[in-house]
């Protein structure tokens, strides 16, 4: 917990260690260009322009570390504290990264291939945490459009889930500190392997709240999502 009046540390985590081999690309997706940046520097932009962001830690691949490093004194990103060795997956990265973070701080994990990330996001996580101490996290996240179904092994529908009570989770999810580190350490013992980081957050029994936001907030992916990157930055 912390004080409401206090000014506490809020550290943006950066996943930025994806390979791109479902794009067939020949380069990490992370550096795919919007803006005339890479995808990472524009989400890395919006951890700088925020007022409440103290710092920065980006988790990169090891053989990508000294380009990240020239890019971000290139385009003058100065809350960077650490940049880092991603692991084999996601998770991985992600816990390497929270060895670098004070349990008494507010945590941000953000996609570094969604471009579209906006600094509301991050103050509205922020403001809910501080004012709502029932929660341990916040996710963005959006109402699903289409009925989703369950399938099995074999590709037969076992259940619809009801469509109201679905939702797309997104990045940001924000935490506090001693919360996610506590589920990621914890998973790492018993190697559970989550969907996300707030998956792991709720398995050791933290409360996540949704908090809206925006279908253009995508993550880049595929091929078609590459089409739609170009399209925007038309």
């Amino acid at each position: 917990m912390f004080c409401s009046n206090s000014k506490i540390r809020y550290t943006l985590i950066v996943a930025a260690a994806g390979v791109g081999k479902r794009m067939g690309l020949s380069y990490p997706k992370q550096f795919l260009e919007y803006n005339g940046k890479p995808l990472f520097i524009n989400v890395l932009e919006i951890g700088e322009k925020s007022k409440l962001i103290t710092d920065i830690i980006v988790v990169t691949g090891k053989d990508l570390i000294n380009e990240v490093i020239n890019m971000c004194e290139k385009f003058k990103i100065t809350k960077i504290k650490h940049i880092i060795e991603g692991g084999k997956e996601r998770q991985d990265s992600i816990l390497n990264a929270l060895k670098f973070c004070e349990k008494n701080s507010i945590i941000a994990v953000q996609d570094g291939v969604r471009p579209f990330f906006k600094e509301e996001y991050l103050e509205k996580s922020y403001y809910e945490l501080k004012s709502n101490l029932n929660i341990d996290g916040v996710v963005i996240g959006v109402p699903v459009k289409d009925t989703i179904k369950v399938v099995d092994e074999n590709g037969i529908i076992v259940s619809t889930p009801v469509r109201s009570t679905l939702v797309a989770a997104q990045t940001p999810q924000v935490f506090r500190g001693e919360k996610v580190i506590e589920a990621y350490e914890k998973a790492e013992k018993e190697k559970f392997l989550g969907t996300d980081d707030s998956s792991l957050v709720e398995k050791y029994g933290g409360r996540v709240k949704i908090i809206l936001g925006d279908y253009g907030n995508i993550k880049i992916t595929t091929i078609e999502d590459i089409n739609f990157l170009k399209q925007e930055g038309e």
